[in-house]
């Protein structure tokens, strides 16, 4: 059972009083309940995430890492790029890229490339079977992602979210 509700500033249920952190340092009920509806937007979206690009594995024998490696170079100007530049579109250090387009490039889904003119750059480029799995993987997503998502919010609902969404992601490079 639980306590009367407290006012907006008071320290939800006691806890704050319990672990001695009462006295205006604690989150109020509404900063509480607040971060409990982040936490189950964002734990779901990570969810729904993984079991969207464990579909896409199961279906076309991408690792999540080698499918959104391989989305980045279709789309990369000439399906080719420096690895510093894919390795930070994956968020991932020079090395686990490395690593990535190893794999990629021992199942010829790549080719390494030198740069015409920097030495000290090389390009990975998608090859042609490169891009048909990427394109067979991504028809993969789109059915699912209609599945498991649209369908059940229904499209227009879908479309709001995520442009409501993509209007709080701070422009490339704000971080």
């Amino acid at each position: 059972m639980t306590g009367p509700a407290q006012p907006d500033g008071a320290a939800a249920n006691g806890v704050a009083g319990r672990l001695g952190l009462d006295g205006g340092l604690a989150p109020s009920v509404r900063e509480l309940a607040l971060l409990q509806q982040w936490h189950s937007l964002h734990s779901g979206v990570q969810r729904l995430t993984s079991g969207l690009l464990a579909d896409v594995e199961a279906e076309n024998g991408l690792t999540p890492s080698s499918f959104q490696a391989l989305m980045f170079l279709v789309a990369a100007p000439g399906q080719a790029a420096p690895m510093n530049q894919l390795a930070q579109a994956l968020g991932f250090s020079t090395a686990g890229t490395t690593k990535v387009v190893d794999r990629l490039a021992g199942a010829g889904l790549v080719e390494r490339r030198p740069s015409g003119s920097d030495r000290r750059v090389t390009y990975t480029a998608l090859t042609t079977e490169g891009a048909e799995r990427v394109l067979a993987a991504s028809r993969t997503l789109a059915r699912v992602l209609r599945t498991r998502v649209v369908e059940p919010l229904g499209e227009d609902l879908f479309a709001r979210i995520a442009q409501a969404i993509a209007s709080l992601a701070p422009a490339t490079g704000e971080c």
